[in-house]
């Protein structure tokens, strides 16, 4: 079950809308319905610590792999970063369809491109003067 079908399913069964679960835990409406019906994931973990006590539940049982590696993608390289991993996500959910790989396979092999995923970001920083660039992770031919 993904993230926006359980959110899906424990409102409904808390019987309350979309607008009231946003009001209830910070974010609008467009926001609920994004988590529901667009595959999107929370952009900051408070969130399902909040969605969490509002909807009866316990945080893990919201926060599978997936959400928490879109969430910590999204906190630490902003909207573009979300983007990537939630791409990511999307192409190892119809990678896995086929329903060959055991579960513990599932999970070695999105361990693996998470991991993947990690080390590219780290290593494009090296090379990538600006913001997100300390002064010693820019390499020049003298140092």
């Amino acid at each position: 079950m993904t993230f926006g079908e359980k959110i899906l399913k424990l409102r409904k069964q808390k019987r309350i809308s979309q607008s009231e679960l946003g009001d209830a835990v910070g974010v609008t409406m467009r926001t609920v319905r994004g988590w529901e019906q667009e595959g999107r994931f929370p952009k900051q973990n408070g969130l399902y610590k909040k969605l969490a006590d509002v909807l009866g539940c316990d945080v893990a049982f919201l926060m599978d792999d997936g959400a928490s590696f879109v969430t910590s993608a999204a906190e630490q390289y902003g909207a573009r970063g979300m983007a990537q991993a939630e791409q990511l996500v999307s192409q190892l959910g119809g990678m896995f369809a086929g329903g060959e790989l055991t579960e513990s396979d599932k999970q070695a092999v999105f361990e693996a491109l998470q991991e993947a995923y990690w080390d590219a970001k780290m290593s494009n920083r090296r090379y990538a003067p600006g913001k997100n660039a300390g002064p010693s992770a820019v390499t020049t031919p003298d140092s």
